[in-house]
C-alpha cells in the first residue's frame, strides 16, 4: 500500500501502468470520436453547405458532380468521421494531455488548461483562416489552367482539399505552444530564438509549403505570415513566463534568506 500511495504522489509509473493509461485514454478517445461521427452523419448535409460556400463563390450555380455510383456514400461516411474528429477535438485534446501529466513535476501541471485551451483556440483559428483563404485558393487553380479549362469538381475532392487545408493550417498554427514549451523546459531561450530569426524564416516557408495541399502561393503566405507572427509572439510569451518564474524564484529565496541569519544568530 505504501508503494502505491507513493506512485500516486510521485506522479511515477511503471511501464505497464503507463500501457493500461494509453489503453484507456484510446478508448475513449475511439468513443468520442464514434459519438462524434454519429453525429456527423446527421449534421453532414449542414456542414457540407457551409463547406461549399466558398465553391458557391467562385462557381456560382454549378453543383458537385459524381464520377462513381458509391462515391456520395462515401463521402457521407468520410465526412462523418472528419465530424466526428472535430467534435471529440477538445476530449482528444485533453486525454492527451491527462496521458502526459503523470511524468510531469506538480508546478509543470498547473499549465495543464493554458496550453489546452490554447492549443485549441489556435488550431481552430488555423482552421478557420483556411477556409476564408480556401476562395482565392480556389480562384487561383481554376484560372492557372487557362480558359480552355472547363472545372467540374467532384465533392470528395472538394472537401479533402478543404479538410486538408483547415488540418494544414491548424497544425501550423500550433507551432507557437511548441516554442513556448521548449522555452519553458530549457531547450530553447527568448534569445536565441530572436538570434535566429533568419532561419525561422526559412523554416516557416518550408513548413508552409509542405503542409499546404494546395501548393499554390496564396496558401503559402496567408499561412507564413501568420506563422511569423505568432513565432514572435512565443517569443514574447516565453520570454514573460521565464521572467515571472525568476521573479517567483528570487522572492523564494529571499524569504528563507532571514531564517538562516536568524540560525547563525542563534548558534553564534
Amino acid at each position: 500500500m505504501a508503494t502505491d500511495t507513493s506512485t500516486a504522489s510521485t506522479g511515477h509509473m511503471t511501464l505497464w501502468e503507463h500501457i493500461a493509461e494509453l489503453r484507456t485514454r484510446l478508448f475513449r478517445v475511439a468513443l468520442a470520436v464514434g459519438i462524434g461521427a454519429v453525429l456527423g452523419w446527421f449534421l453532414y448535409p449542414h456542414v457540407l453547405e457551409i463547406l461549399k460556400h466558398p465553391f458557391n463563390e467562385v462557381q456560382p450555380g454549378q453543383p458537385f458532380i459524381a464520377t462513381e455510383p458509391l462515391q456520395a456514400f462515401g463521402l457521407r461516411l468520410k465526412m462523418s468521421a472528419y465530424i466526428g474528429v472535430a467534435i471529440a477535438m477538445p476530449i482528444i485534446v485533453w486525454q492527451v494531455w491527462r496521458f502526459v501529466t503523470p511524468g510531469l513535476y506538480p508546478h509543470e501541471k498547473r499549465y495543464a488548461i493554458p496550453f489546452t485551451v490554447s492549443a485549441l483556440v489556435l488550431f481552430l483559428g488555423g482552421a478557420t483562416v483556411a477556409f476564408f483563404v480556401l476562395n482565392p485558393t480556389l480562384e487561383f487553380l481554376t484560372t492557372i489552367g487557362g480558359s480552355q479549362i472547363e472545372p467540374f469538381y467532384t465533392a470528395d475532392s472538394y472537401v479533402t482539399l478543404i479538410v486538408w487545408m483547415m488540418l494544414g493550417f491548424g497544425v501550423g498554427f500550433e507551432f507557437p505552444v511548441l516554442l513556448v514549451a521548449l522555452q519553458m523546459i530549457g531547450v530553447l531561450t527568448p534569445k536565441k530564438l530572436i538570434q535566429w530569426w533568419r532561419q525561422a524564416i526559412v523554416v516557416i516557408a518550408v513548413i508552409a509549403a509542405v503542409i499546404t495541399p494546395s501548393g499554390d502561393p496564396i496558401s503559402l503566405i496567408a499561412l507564413a505570415v501568420p506563422m511569423l507572427v505568432l513565432y514572435i509572439l512565443s517569443i514574447a510569451i516565453g520570454a514573460t513566463i521565464l521572467a515571472i518564474r525568476r521573479r517567483s524564484k528570487k522572492k523564494a529565496e529571499s524569504k528563507e534568506a532571514p531564517s538562516n541569519d536568524d540560525d547563525t544568530v542563534i548558534a553564534e
